[in-house]
């Protein structure tokens, strides 16, 4: 089976569990109910392709879900403490960060795990150079950006070796499509 015909099967089942959690209970009705309602709405309501360039590494995900986790735990403990403490409130900043990720998905995927600690909140994406501009919370001091920047680099180290390594990647046609479309033509330049 092909790559794209198994994440094509792995979506109808989710939207058949989704369906299933919607009714609240399991019986083979809300089952090929939920398969129909799957069909009806990958045939009439077609997401965009999304290339997949990279493999899944399943020992790097644990890891990289342990260490949102992690973050999320320690960014609210964070946030808390600021919220609680008898000061002034913290200085906030937006930092900028390059990332080293190569495929969409995969930076779609980080800053979604960026936005979701606490803190932090990604306020622009530069997708073509890979820079994010984060809204930070506390950069009052110079450990506190330090830190941050050491998560993002973090996630970034984990995201990479949990779908885009080097070893693995594999670019999408479409990818390079993208890139073709937003260079300047030759024509264009003098």
């Amino acid at each position: 089976m092909k790559r794209e015909q198994v994440l094509r099967v792995g979506i109808l089942l989710w939207l058949m569990v989704v369906w299933i959690l919607l009714w609240g209970n399991i019986s083979f009705g809300n089952i090929f109910g939920g398969l129909a309602v799957g069909l009806i709405i990958m045939v009439l309501l077609p997401l965009p392709r999304v290339p997949v360039e990279g493999r899944v590494h399943l020992l790097s995900i644990l890891r990289l879900l342990w260490m949102i986790v992690y973050y999320a735990i320690q960014s609210s403990i964070q946030v808390a403490w600021l919220a609680i403490r008898p000061s002034p409130p913290p200085v906030t900043g937006v930092l900028r960060y390059q990332l080293g990720i190569k495929s969409d998905l995969v930076l779609t995927l980080c800053i979604d795990v960026l936005n979701l600690i606490p803190g932090t909140m990604v306020l622009e994406i530069d997708q073509n150079r890979r820079i994010v501009y984060v809204h930070v919370l506390d950069v009052g001091s110079q450990k506190a950006v330090s830190a941050f920047y050491r998560s993002v680099e973090d996630l970034e180290r984990l995201f990479i070796a949990s779908f885009e390594r080097d070893s693995d990647w594999q670019p999408s046609p479409w990818h390079q499509r993208d890139y073709e479309f937003d260079a300047p033509r030759q024509e264009d330049q003098p």
